[in-house]
């Protein structure tokens, strides 16, 4: 009986003693309208063959896709999956986001209901710009927390748009519109004897708005609620063994967002910044006729997690995003 208590223990640390790469990519493949994203990949579109090559060149175990159509069945990941050749991913895992989703409110203020602005976040069709997540080791789907229907307005704390010294949207509104732009996901991975959490999202650009500010307020909210998360704010914590990555649409030094919110994610000591870089530098976007060049996609491991690597893969004619990703493994039991 020993013997075969020394064989899985040791079978167990063998399992998580490889190298784990992990990715977080923006693809930018979101289409206008449903089903568009599925013909295209069948298709074989450029973009959409740009972005399975990268894929296919960063060689990751887990992978978060953002700004990547939800549809039911999840056609178009499944379809994308099949473009990856050797490196297809046996697991898939997704659930429908906030953008796009009715509200039948004038979110925005301007007299029109039923407008892409009046969702839930913006989308033209409930799914357009999505998240997905493709991973080598098993997704424990039945223990998955989505938060994406939280409400903004229940975040301890939580900082609300306002216009003239008054609240932006009434009680009405603050009853239904919830934090997420796309959604927040604590996604359980198992790798060997071990556990991964998954902190994925993607958050609100901090433009497009007005005085108010609520797309800036937003996004620097979407921080903030991880941070309350790893405290337990929402129900058990996740642990020490996370991985918070995503599109967080802030950068910490420049730009339009609220930098003091992604410094404070930054600074957490639960988390570490292993800050990929490339010959350009730690920018993993550029927006040429905009912003420039800033740093809005993250993968932060947790602090107990090593750090064997990290680095950036441009986009190339897919995205104007660049690939993120790092080398993990887990410390010794």
């Amino acid at each position: 009986m020993w013997l075969r208590a020394l064989f899985l223990s040791c079978w167990a640390l063998s399992a998580v003693a490889e190298p784990l790469r992990v990715a977080v990519y923006n693809t930018e493949l979101d289409r206008d309208g449903p089903g568009i994203l599925l013909r295209d990949i069948l298709e074989g579109a450029e973009d959409v063959a740009a972005a399975a090559a990268l894929v296919a060149a960063a060689r990751p175990d887990i992978l978060l896709l953002t700004r990547f159509d939800y549809d039911h069945g999840l056609m178009a990941l499944s379809a994308f999956n099949d473009r990856l050749g050797a490196v297809r991913f046996p697991h898939l895992f997704a659930l429908r986001p906030n953008t796009g989703r009715a509200t039948g409110l004038d979110l925005d203020r301007d007299g029109r209901r039923g407008e892409p602005e009046d969702a839930q976040s913006f989308g033209r069709f409930s799914g357009q710009n999505g998240m997905a997540i493709l991973s080598r080791h098993p997704v424990e789907t039945e223990a998955v927390r989505d938060f994406s229907a939280f409400l903004w307005r229940d975040l301890p704390g939580a900082r609300l748009p306002e216009a003239g010294g008054a609240p932006f949207w009434d009680d009405g509104v603050l009853a239904v519109l919830r934090l997420s732009t796309t959604g927040h996901w604590d996604v359980p991975v198992r790798i060997g004897g071990r556990v991964l959490h998954l902190l994925a999202f993607h958050a609100s650009p901090p433009v497009f708005d007005g005085p108010e500010d609520r797309n800036g307020l937003r996004a620097a909210e979407e921080l903030r609620f991880w941070q309350l998360h790893l405290d337990g704010a929402f129900g058990p914590p996740p642990g020490p063994d996370v991985v918070l990555l995503g599109t967080a649409n802030i950068d910490p030094e420049k730009g339009d967002g609220r930098q003091q919110a992604m410094r404070a994610l930054l600074a957490d000591p639960r988390l570490q910044d292993p800050r990929p870089r490339d010959a350009e530098g730690a920018e993993t976007a550029d927006w040429p006729e905009g912003p420039g060049r800033l740093r809005v996609d993250y993968l932060l491991p947790g602090a107990g997690l090593q750090v064997l690597g990290a680095g950036l893969l441009p986009g190339g004619p897919a995205s104007r995003h660049k690939l993120v990703w790092t080398d993990l493994a887990f410390p010794p039991p």
